[in-house]
């Protein structure tokens, strides 16, 4: 039975993949339906925010302030539930975080239509900030699933060395890190296609494929094979 059971653990490309299509996803989303915000991309925040205080326009800047302050508490939140005695109240503090990405999701699809938009660019901001902070390893490299320059820069770098140096290493960080680029680029195109036929509750396809993450990723941590010992007892 555990042979049948797929792993998925943190650092994954399979993981990986699923967390850069909502990263791409949300970025869309955001951007179409919410002001122009970034909700992944806080450099873009930060550059928007500078153009419209260059032009004086003091209410345009209210908009990128409060995006950029949820990144900030979320990359808290991912470092408090690292703490050890914290860790052991949630078992899995990596399984936590994505079941509190999909909630906050959820909850952002289930808002009135009138809801500000900048209450839903803070949320998933806010969500951003977890993914990252929390999911930043594919093998044992560091990588982005919500942004994709990093992820772009070093898949360069490892095709010139799997090309120049027939490095096998560098191929296989080459395809992976291709791969991220390609589910991030898919999540924004789905995100794209859905918000602009669905609306706002095209939200609910990203809040879909976290529960897949966690699901996959429940069965990594040994949960369905001990409930399954358990059963069988």
């Amino acid at each position: 039975m555990k042979d049948k059971i797929p792993s998925l653990s943190s650092n994954s490309i399979y993981l990986g993949s699923l967390l850069a299509i909502v990263g791409g996803f949300l970025d869309a989303y955001t951007f179409i339906s919410r002001d122009g915000v970034f909700a992944n991309a806080q450099t873009g925040n930060m550059v928007l925010l500078a153009v419209k205080a260059a032009s004086k326009d003091w209410r345009g800047t209210l908009l990128f302030i409060p995006p950029i302050i949820a990144f900030i508490l979320g990359v808290l939140v991912s470092e408090i539930v690292k703490i050890p005695h914290v860790r052991e109240l949630l078992h899995s503090y990596r399984r936590s975080i994505l079941i509190i990405e999909c909630l906050v999701l959820i909850t952002v699809g289930l808002l009135p239509g009138n809801v500000p938009n900048i209450i839903v660019t803070v949320c998933i901001a806010f969500v951003s900030s977890l993914q990252i902070s929390t999911f930043n390893k594919l093998d044992k490299w560091a990588y982005n699933s919500t942004m994709t320059t990093g992820n772009l820069r070093t898949a360069t770098q490892a095709a010139y060395l799997a090309i120049k140096e027939r490095d096998r290493e560098a191929k296989k960080q080459f395809i992976e890190f291709f791969m991220i680029i390609l589910s991030f680029l898919f999540g924004a195109l789905t995100g794209t296609f859905s918000t602009t036929y669905l609306g706002n509750t095209s939200i609910f396809i990203a809040s879909g494929i976290l529960v897949i993450a966690i699901f996959l990723y429940h069965r990594d941590r040994g949960y369905f094979s001990e409930t399954i010992k358990l059963k069988l007892k």
